[in-house]
């Protein structure tokens, strides 16, 4: 059976992922960690409909860094070995707010990069003692430059990116694997509302299936959907005598 740790289960992006793997022959356990009770329940519900051979949930403030080895000891009484972890969770920051009030800015860091960090440095311990499995982690492309609209989110994943690119160069010897995934802009409640160009935006089945396919080929990176690796590679090059005058 395949265990597979989600954090931010009840995601958009993560719950996709969930059906996408039930597709697979093989049975799928699960252990999903997030912070809404009740849709949890609802992914998990679903999850057990469509055939998932287990599925646990746990609730869990990812602010909260002290209450993060209990919960993995957790997942591993439930699931045992776990084959791959989504950490998927995060926010959407305010960049107005941030910009107006400092705590809003610390806020928006701790849930997306300081969080993130603390779990992955939990993780990475133990996959490296159980010699395999992939910690796949959902950055932004936000990370790729600062700009003005959301260099605070921007900054908070660029960290997350980063950590990833180290971590995986540690656990390579290991035979463990770090996947960084940068979705561009994803249909979810999470960008709902925004007004975002029409012909970028994917849906998290899309996404899911991206990401799926990446940790089955043991990539290092991804951009979701593929266009988005040529977008940002178009923005880094711009000079910066030129990107400031921009309002990207």
């Amino acid at each position: 059976m395949k265990n597979i740790l989600i954090i931010g289960g009840a995601s958009a992006i993560a719950a996709a992922c969930a059906r996408e793997w039930l597709r697979a022959a093989q049975p799928v356990g699960f252990f999903l960690v997030g912070r809404d009770e009740a849709r949890l329940a609802s992914v998990a519900n679903d999850l057990r409909v469509r055939g998932a051979a287990r599925v646990e949930t746990y609730v869990l403030d990812v602010n909260d860094l002290a209450l993060h080895p209990p919960m993995l000891e957790a997942c591993v009484a439930a699931l045992g070995r776990i084959d791959i972890a989504l950490v998927a969770h995060g926010t959407l920051a305010d960049q107005a707010a941030c910009e107006r009030d400092p705590s809003a800015a610390v806020d928006a860091f701790m849930t997306n990069a300081v969080s993130t960090i603390a779990l992955l440095t939990l993780l990475a311990q133990r996959f490296e003692a159980q010699r395999g499995g992939t910690l796949a982690v959902i950055s932004s492309v936000a990370a790729d430059r600062g700009r003005p609209s959301n260099y605070v989110y921007g900054a908070a994943k660029a960290a997350v990116t980063t950590f990833c690119e180290g971590l995986r160069a540690r656990l390579f010897k290991s035979g463990a694997r770090v996947l960084t995934i940068k979705p561009g802009f994803v249909a979810t409640p999470m960008t709902a509302g925004l007004p975002l160009p029409a012909p970028l935006v994917a849906s998290p089945q899309r996404v899911a299936t991206d990401i799926v396919r990446a940790i089955g080929r043991s990539r290092d990176s991804l951009y979701t959907p593929w266009f988005w690796a040529e977008v940002m590679l178009a923005i880094r090059l711009l000079p910066s005598f030129v990107f400031k005058r921009l309002s990207l």
